[in-house]
């Protein structure tokens, strides 16, 4: 894995960690159930993408250094969580920015996969998405993705750009950098300014 893929990765995987920890923390779960769930929210995107791919051993179980990221995102999380924890708006930019970096992450391991642009931006999302999902269900909450926040429309929005900026002469690093602050910038708007995706159905009446 290239330096700059490899920084992205781990960085990812501790914004995801600290995520779910903090998610758990507030479910007050102990300590052996927020350290599940940071495994979780990290991991499992990733392992859904190398399964459907056939990319087996997963990813971090070629990667010793991934758990020892995540227990030590679990870490700060505890640490410092009775000061950081009231801050919502942190817990929000780490989950987004875990989104933006493994969103790139996916669609990186379609394209040396030599998949589609299509199929890499649908891994990209399920990568930066599914660890979240599961999180989610396991804390018995709707997934956001199947919400009308905008989540999975800002990682498909980042992939999209990320795919057609390699398609010109830009750098990779550049490309990955670009929609990287593209999913992150997308995803803190719509919750600032609360967008959401259009509702289809009325809700019922009476």
């Amino acid at each position: 894995m290239p330096p700059f893929a490899e920084f992205i990765d781990i960085l990812g995987t501790f914004s995801f960690a600290v995520s779910g920890a903090f998610a758990a923390m507030e479910k007050r779960l102990d300590p052996f159930g927020v350290l599940i769930l940071a495994f979780i929210t990290s991991i499992g995107g990733g392992t859904v993408r190398d399964l459907l791919i056939g990319d087996t051993p997963v990813a971090w179980l070629q990667q010793p250094s991934i758990g020892w990221v995540i227990i030590a995102g679990t870490a700060g999380a505890f640490f410092f969580g009775r000061r950081l924890k009231k801050i919502q708006s942190l817990l929000t930019s780490f989950d987004a920015l875990g989104l933006g970096l493994f969103t790139i992450i996916g669609i990186q391991k379609g394209l040396v996969h030599h998949l589609g642009p299509v199929v890499c931006i649908a891994l990209g999302t399920m990568t930066g998405c599914f660890g979240g999902v599961i999180l989610d269900i396991v804390l018995n909450k709707v997934p956001l993705i199947f919400q009308k926040d905008i989540y999975a429309s800002a990682s498909i929005l980042g992939g999209i750009a990320y795919i057609l900026l390699i398609k010109f002469p830009v750098p990779d690093t550049i490309a990955a950098a670009i929609s990287i602050i593209l999913i992150f910038t997308t995803r803190m708007l719509g919750i600032r300014y609360r967008w959401h995706l259009p509702v289809w159905y009325q809700s019922k009446k009476g």
